[in-house]
């Protein structure tokens, strides 16, 4: 082949890759105008494919609160904290940042006039009990006081319900949240101070992403103006909860945005100032940073048109990737300085092997991310594959290229080479001695270490803020959006008859939790739109009482008392959801899902594990219910994977055992114990720590797996006087990579940073060893 020939096809790739690059540019210009980002962390779970009506149920109730915030202000009395309010809402409405003040009192009156013409379908279950076993005379003192005025005010004429039955159906539907309606506002008393409540609608998505905490911060000012204008002691004794969806997310996003920029800036400015004090070039860093840059935004556009969008912890995840990405360039440069006068392409072409198998490793162990059914790993690991392979291929296709003139090196770099052959090699006996002590260590972490599967690992919103809204969930009695019960029936009566049957098993155990002071209720449609069945029912008990009642109070009276008229036909359920009065409901009522129709039934006041458990030992009696508990049901599955990534981590061992044997043969061995021995450091160290041993550990350590083997592989690549060159891009590149998963050690997710701890570590310990193991004498395998 000539030499012209030979220029043709680099050439060829060069460009080919170029117009890739441009494609891969014009799609950044275009997503970075507006960007796609999930901040959601429930985005990143999996889907129920086991009962997809509960995962509608989720994503209805989700988009029901995804605008709301609530906030409350307590004090010792209720003119203190209705004043904190006033002052809190006319700080918030000045200031412009996106929070409306949703109306609280004109609800009732709308409610009222729409009831009003079922009235006599509409029974609590006691009513309907005490109803059926009495006559018109036990309920004549009753309608006699009311119709002197005894009762007080109530929301219908005496004529329309003259036992006073409906002020006690409207109570039991007011039990559905412990705000009360007062003087204009809302209130609530825990039983030691009064609470005015605010309510907030964000305007425009809640999940929005620029880093910036404006509803917090507007909130935490309006808090400081609500103290500002009380007396000290009353400033003192002022409490302030606030929650809402709009604030996790704002939470979460400003958190990702500080996270991403110090990982992300802090992984390249290590990158480059390593770069630059071996090399002393700057070509090296441009090259680099061009190959890390293409890396990163090719990883970005392929998530992109895969998934659509892409969530904030996967940019966060995926910065990190700069510390392990530039490992193909230094390799490459540190070769020149080995080989300074070997033509560029050749030079290439002998690393090509060594450089193709470490990418092959590396992404191995991302793609086992993507082995986990959950859509924030396989983001994850798609974004790292594909960053990991565009970094390459930059390096492949144009460094030989852009790579002009000579290399002149730093003393730094010329030392770090010569180190190696002051690194020892252990003898049988040394090796022996070592790692008993390294054995002793392991043991002594492997006891302490203990296992978790908490879903919380995935949370990252601050303490404070989950603690306001655990406080503000038990004052307002807001039922648990993630533990419910999924009712198939099907029709909609069928459904509604269902709920009733529902709620009837699970009567004894609620009046159970009662007597022992625990405030635990329901919240379902059939609440408001009895089935039909039922309202005949009640039509049939009221008649019967109200009827022979009036006639008989008519004849005390002297007058013709007449029954009214009320709707001639029972109140449907589409009027019901069709009115503005279900608005606060709608949620909860699914529609048809397959062939059945599909509603949800909310659990108010669950503060253990175990009366969960209890209400679905009696709840899933009936027929066609199911219970749902999603926290526990995502931790199960965490659990399940961690375990099938441990066996698959076994597996993926001896997977790169076989591809180093192919090409070193016995000497295999000395590529892959070093990573062996830092996976079992690795989990030594979490046991020493005290911190839980979870499936993103485990997912770590694949990782660790692709990547340290690189070490071994490019030690067992070159020998002689390339052998020192090769320890100089094993060392920087453990270094620049140590260094991105240390900061993503710092995050404040659970889940990162038990990842990125468990690679510092890792990486760490293979740096250490690898040199250890390292060939001497021996030709590289062609």
């Amino acid at each position: 082949m000539s030499l012209a020939a030979r220029w043709t096809a680099p050439r060829a790739l060069a460009l080919a890759w170029l117009l890739v690059v441009l494609a891969i540019a014009a799609h950044q210009w275009s997503f970075w105008r507006a960007p796609a980002l999930d901040t959601d962390v429930f985005a990143l779970l999996p889907q129920d494919e086991q009962l997809p009506a509960a995962q509608l149920a989720m994503q209805r109730l989700a988009e029901q609160g995804e605008r709301r915030v609530v906030v409350a202000l307590g004090a010792a009395d209720w003119a203190s904290a209705q004043a904190a309010a006033q002052r809190f809402d006319a700080y918030l409405a000045t200031q412009q940042v996106g929070l409306r003040a949703t109306p609280t009192a004109q609800g009732m009156d709308q409610a009222l006039a729409f009831f009003r013409p079922w009235r006599d379908a509409l029974l609590t279950d006691a009513q309907r009990q005490q109803l059926s076993g009495s006559t018109p005379d036990a309920w004549l003192g009753r309608a006699l006081g009311r119709l002197h005025g005894v009762a007080g005010a109530q929301p219908t004429s005496w004529l329309e319900d003259p036992a006073g039955l409906w002020p006690d159906w409207w109570s039991q539907r007011a039990q559905l949240t412990a705000a009360r309606p007062r003087d204009g506002g809302l209130w609530v008393h825990d039983g030691g101070r009064d609470w005015a409540v605010l309510l907030y609608e964000t305007e425009g998505s809640a999940f929005r992403l620029d880093g910036e905490r404006r509803w917090s911060d507007a909130l935490d000012q309006a808090g400081a103006a609500a103290r500002a204008g009380a007396s000290a002691a009353d400033a003192q004794a002022l409490e302030i909860l606030q929650a809402g969806v709009p604030l996790h997310a704002e939470a979460g996003a400003a958190q990702g945005s500080r996270e991403m920029n110090t990982i992300g800036w802090g992984s390249l400015l290590a990158v480059v100032l390593l770069v630059w004090w071996t090399f002393r070039a700057v070509r090296p860093v441009a090259l680099i940073a061009v190959s890390l840059l293409v890396g990163c935004a090719a990883a970005l556009s392929v998530t992109l048109l895969v998934f659509g969008r892409v969530h904030v912890l996967t940019l966060v995840f995926g910065a990190s990737l700069v510390g392990v990405a530039e490992d193909f360039g230094i390799h490459y440069f540190a070769s020149r300085l080995a080989a300074p006068k070997t033509e560029r392409w050749a030079l290439m072409k002998h690393l090509l092997p060594g450089l193709f198998l470490a990418m092959v490793t590396s992404v191995l162990g991302y793609l086992v991310l993507a082995v986990v059914p959950f859509p924030g790993l396989r983001q994850m690991a798609l974004f790292s594959a594909v960053g990991m392979a565009a970094a390459m291929l930059t390096a492949v296709c144009w460094f030989p290229f852009l790579d002009r003139g000579p290399l002149p090196g730093s003393r730094l770099a010329s030392w770090i080479a010569a180190s190696l052959q002051r690194w020892p090699r252990l003898s049988a006996r040394q090796l022996g001695s070592v790692l008993a002590v390294f054995t002793l260590f392991c043991a002594g972490g492997l006891y302490r270490v203990h296992v978790s599967d908490d879903l919380r690992q995935l949370q990252s919103s601050p303490a404070e803020l989950v603690r306001a809204q655990i406080a503000l969930g038990r004052l307002l009695q807001i039922p648990s959006p993630a533990q419910f019960f999924v009712l198939h029936g099907e029709s909609p009566e069928a459904l509604l008859q269902r709920e009733e049957a529902l709620k009837a098993a699970l009567a004894p155990q609620l009046a159970q939790f009662n007597t022992q002071g625990e405030r635990i209720g329901l919240s379902a449609i059939s609440d408001w739109v009895p089935s039909a069945a039922r309202q005949a029912d009640n039509r049939r008990l009221t008649a019967s009482i109200e009827a022979p009642l009036l006639q008989q109070l008519g004849r005390q009276l002297g007058e013709d008392l007449q029954r009214p008229a009320f709707a001639a036909e029972p109140l449907a359920l589409a009027q019901w959801l069709q009115s503005p009065v279900s608005q606060g409901m709608r949620a909860q009522w699914l529609g048809q899902v397959g062939d059945d129709y599909v509603s949800v039934v909310l659990i108010r006041g669950l503060s253990q594990r175990a009366q969960g458990q209890a209400l679905q030992a009696a709840g899933e009696q009936v027929p066609g219910v199911r219970w749902v508990d999603r926290a526990a049901d995502v931790s199960s599955l965490l659990g399940r994977f961690r375990s099938v990534i441990g066996w698959l981590l076994v597996l993926g061992h001896a997977v790169v055992w076989v591809a180093l044997a192919l090409r070193y043969g016995r000497s295999a061995w000395r590529a892959w114990i070093p990573t062996v021995l830092a996976s079992m450091a690795c989990v030594a160290v979490q046991g020493w720590l005290g911190e839980p041993f979870q499936l993103f550990n485990l997912l770590a350590l694949m990782l660790l797996l692709g990547v340290g083997v690189d070490y071994g592989i490019f030690l067992l690549e070159h020998q002689g006087d390339e052998q020192g060159h090769a320890w100089l891009a094993v060392l920087m590149g453990a270094l620049s990579t140590g260094l991105s998963f240390g900061l993503l050690a710092l995050s404040a997710t659970p889940a990162l940073h038990a990842y990125g701890l468990t690679l510092l570590v890792g990486l760490v310990t293979v740096c250490v060893l690898a040199p250890f193991f390292r060939l001497q004498g021996k030709a590289a395998p062609a």
